[in-house]
Order: structure tokens, then C-alpha cells, then sequence
């Protein structure tokens, strides 16, 4: 609760600093050894402020500014000028925030700071390059997404979801017809009403000087002032039992989403018992975690199987969560990566199972002893980098995280206690409300069996030992007790449409 009072707070700092015509905030990291600046500049411009009809708009426009032209030069230039710097800026969209970041050795600071004030201040917006870059996001939308990735397509369909009717309720990429909607005049007026100076979160870290900083703010000056527009609540609603959406596609294999609402947030003193139980539980990428050992060690059935209490965008591609994708609501998510069709219903019987045991019985003494000690050194890996750093310095500025939350993260192991995770477990976790998505091939078939709770029973090509295949009949016979009602099939073609 303290967390959320804070990012109110947060939020209603910008709209103060608007009426009073100044930044809302400064994050700074000088690091005098470091012989490269990193940048982040963050508005709060995401795809929450996506007029309906026009999803996808907060992307297009964030795209715009990194990967257009500007008043001064066409995009083909800047990346000329930019190939002998070895530097360059891209714009990261999630819903709450756009982050236009960039890093360059000192040495090139003084051709490449104003190339990046240009990109922000004088985007050019050029018929061409909306053109290019929307064919790029429809191409994400019909073509991977839909067809090239179904762990990230059964993700990204739990989220719109689990938070359908909110502002939350479309991933960042926005929808085809939305995006084929979105005209230059939609991308002038989007910029010209969330990019403000008063808005904007202004992060800087690394070998610079006060002369730099003085003419990256007297650059950013130069944007509009007015009042930020305070985010609508995000208030998803309650459901009743397992709800399951099958997305019927030609899927090599079948990939399982679990989401539940999670009403707790970074720097909330159960976050960090939580999170404990959670690195337990399905830390991402931990072969040693609970969930990887019970799924893909033991049985073989997959690549790997985790579990988060927050957003962890790109999942398939980093081994650490990437920052600045802050949020004022996040999600208990459960991600059991493609495993044979044969053993769809298994695995999914078996990840609920886990779970189930983790909110029933918790963790015991030995458990907490050994994953404390481990994670106060392993937190250190989530930011190795000045530019990472910096990133999760301004996630703590939303947050409200006095000092640093890596800090925090670790000096909360050192003392925690087994009844502070296992009560911080059974105070926000849970098995029976939960949103499942399956992406697979024969949607009827997996319907049929999960509604009739019918036993789905596995073999093996090799002997396993009489332990696990005792287990493996507990699991194959768990009730799930979903009902009819709570089933949809959805067709993966029409996705994002």
C-alpha cells in the first residue's frame, strides 16, 4: 500500500512540476571513471495513453523518434553519423512510460548529445518513415507473433486478458487495424500532448560533466510545457475458478501462460519475502529453481519452466529483467515453455500442482537458508552496467524506493525469516482464480480433456525411477475443475486484428 501511495505521489509530481513549469526529475549516477555518458530520458507517454481505436500509437511514436528523421537530417544520415561514433538511441515503449535511452564514449559526446536532443526535439515525421516503421509493426503482429513465437504470442494474449477492459488491455504493438488507421497527424498530436518537458524523468549517468548535464536540460527546455494528464486505475476485476483461453494454431508444440493478479508491488515490504519465494519457486533462467527441476530436469518435457511477480518483457531473449518498465499493477505469471502436444495437459496439471504445494505448505527453513544466502549475491547481476544502473535508479524514482532497490533486495536477505515468506506466500498467491492461455493445435481435443478432468497420463522413451512414476500418476489424475463456461477458443490467425 505504501508503494502505491508513493507512485500516486510520483505521478502527481509531474502534474505539480507542470503547473510550475519545471522537470518533474532529475535522476543522476556520475560515475568519474566511466568513460561513457548513458542516457535515459522517460515520459509518460506509453500505450495506456493509446486513444481508443488508435492502439499502437504510443509505439509508432516513440519509433518516430528514434528510428526517424528530424528537421535536420534524414534517417539514412543520422545512422551515418552515427556508424563512426559507436553510439546510438532507441526508444523503449511499455505501458505506462516511453524510455529513449542511448550511451556514447565521451570522446564522441559533442556530435552525438545533439543528434540525440534532435531526435527528441525536432522529429521531422516523415511520411516515409511511418510507412517503414509501421510495416515493421504490423509484420511483428502478423507474421512473429502470431506465427514465429508462441511462447511470446501465448504471453502477450494472457496479458490482454487479464486486463481486458482496462488501459492495460493491448500489448504496446497495438492491433493491424489500428496501426493501418494511424495517420501523421495521429503521431503529431500524440507527441505534441505527452511529450512535455514539465513530464519528463531525465536520467543521465556515467563520465559526464555539469556542462553536459546543463546542455542536456537546456535542450530538453525547448519542449512544450503544460499539464500531465494523471492515468486512469487500473481496476481488473475478479474472476471465479480457471479460466482458459486455447489458441487453436498449427504449433509444433504446446506453450502454457498462468496468470494471476498480484497485488504487490516493488518496495511493499512483502515484495522482497516474495520475491524470495518466487526465485524458489521459477526463478527465470535457474535450472536450480523448483519448477525447471520438477518439468524439464526430472521429466524432460521442455526447455525450461519459470515463474515472476513482475512484467518480464523478452523473456526468450534476456537472462535478467530489463528496466524501465515500471507498473502500477502487476501479475503472479507462470511460464511453462512448449512441450509436446501428448503432454500438454500433463504439464499443465503439473505446473497447478506445484503451485498449489508452494501456497499449501510454503517453504521449509533449509529452503529460505539456502536461497537467502544465494540471492543476496545473485540481486548484484541485475544491473552490471552503469546504463543498467541508471535504469533501475528512475524504476525506484516510480516506485518511491528511497536509496536503491538492488540494495534493498540485498539487505533484505541477510535477515529473512521463513515465516515472513511463507506468510507473504499465502498472503498473495493463489491456485483457484487463475487465467490460463494454451497455445496448440487441436483446441476441441484439449477443451474435451480439460473439462471432463480426464486422467492425462505420460510415458517415457527411457525408465525413470518408481518415485517419479508413482508422482506421475498423483499429477495425472489432479483436478482442475474447470468448467465449460470458462473455456474459449480463439483462432491464433485473427490475434491483434
Amino acid at each position: 500500500m505504501k508503494t502505491r501511495i508513493l507512485i500516486s505521489l510520483f505521478l502527481l509530481g509531474l502534474f505539480v512540476a507542470a503547473v510550475h513549469a519545471g522537470p518533474a526529475n532529475e535522476v543522476l549516477l556520475p560515475v568519474a571513471d566511466d568513460p561513457t555518458i548513458s542516457y535515459r530520458i522517460m515520459f509518460p507517454a506509453g500505450s495506456e495513453h493509446d486513444p481508443p481505436g488508435k492502439e499502437g500509437l504510443a509505439a509508432l511514436t516513440a519509433r518516430m523518434l528514434a528510428e526517424g528523421s528530424t528537421k535536420q537530417h534524414r534517417y539514412e544520415e543520422i545512422l551515418d553519423l552515427l556508424f563512426p561514433m559507436a553510439g546510438g538511441y532507441q526508444a523503449l515503449c511499455s505501458v505506462e512510460a516511453v524510455v529513449i535511452s542511448g550511451r556514447i564514449h565521451k570522446d564522441n559526446l559533442a556530435a552525438f548529445q545533439p543528434l540525440l536532443l534532435q531526435a527528441i526535439l525536432e522529429p521531422a515525421f516523415r511520411s516515409e518513415d511511418l510507412e517503414r516503421i509501421r510495416s515493421d509493426m504490423i509484420s511483428y503482429l502478423e507474421n512473429t507473433l502470431r506465427y514465429a513465437s508462441d511462447e511470446e504470442l501465448g504471453k502477450a494474449v494472457l496479458y490482454e486478458t487479464m486486463f481486458a477492459g482496462t488501459h492495460y488491455g493491448h500489448i504496446p504493438a497495438g492491433r493491424v487495424k489500428s496501426l493501418k488507421s494511424i495517420t501523421i497527424n495521429d503521431v503529431r498530436t500524440f507527441y505534441r500532448s505527452n511529450y512535455y518537458y514539465d513530464n519528463c524523468v531525465i536520467g543521465l549517468a556515467g563520465g559526464y560533466d555539469t556542462a553536459t548535464l546543463n546542455s542536456l536540460k537546456k535542450g530538453l527546455e525547448q519542449l512544450w510545457h503544460g499539464c500531465y494528464r494523471m492515468p486512469p486505475e487500473i481496476d481488473v476485476g475478479p474472476i471465479d475458478g480457471l479460466h482458459v483461453t486455447i489458441v487453436e494454431k498449427d504449433a509444433p508444440a504446446t506453450a502454457i501462460s498462468i496468470g494471476a493478479r498480484l497485488n504487490v508491488l516493488r518496495g511493499e515490504p512483502d515484495w522482497y519475502p516474495l520475491a524470495l519465494a518466487n526465485s524458489w519457486f521459477g526463478e527465470h533462467r535457474n535450472s536450480a529453481s523448483h519448477l525447471y527441476q520438477v518439468i524439464r530436469e526430472v521429466r524432460g518435457l521442455n526447455y525450461g519452466d519459470y515463474s515472476y511477480i513482475e512484467h518480464f518483457a523478452n523473456g526468450g531473449e534476456l537472462e535478467f529483467p530489463a528496466p524501465n518498465d515500471p507498473r502500477r499493477q502487476q501479475i503472479f505469471e507462470m511460464w511453462i515453455r512448449p512441450v509436446p502436444h501428448a503432454w500438454g495437459h500433463f504439464a499443465l496439471r503439473a505446473a497447478l500442482r506445484e503451485l498449489k504445494q508452494l501456497v499449501d505448505n510454503g517453504l521449509t527453513e533449509e529452503q529460505v537458508k539456502e536461497k537467502r544466502a544465494a540471492l543476496s549475491k545473485y540481486v548484484f547481476h541485475f544491473a552490471p552496467t552503469t546504463m543498467d544502473r541508471l535504469g533501475y535508479a528512475m524504476d525506484d524514482e516510480f516506485y518511491g524506493i528511497q536509496g536503491s532497490h538492488i540494495a534493498h533486495y540485498h539487505e533484505a536477505m541477510q535477515g529473512m525469516t521463513r515465516e515472513r515468506v511463507n506468510a507473504a506466500v499465502r498472503k498473495h498467491l493463489q491456485y483457484k482464480d487463475l487465467q490460463i492461455v494454451i497455445v496448440t493445435k487441436d483446441a476441441k481435443a484439449f477443451r474435451d480433456a480439460l473439462t471432463s478432468d480426464a486422467p492425462s497420463p505420460i510415458t517415457y522413451p527411457t525408465p525413470r525411477p518408481v518415485e517419479i512414476l508413482k508422482e506421475d500418476e498423483e499429477i495425472s489424475k489432479f483436478p482442475l475443475h474447470i468448467r465449460p463456461e470458462n473455456v474459449r477458443i480463439i483462432s491464433g490467425k485473427t490475434l491483434f486484428e
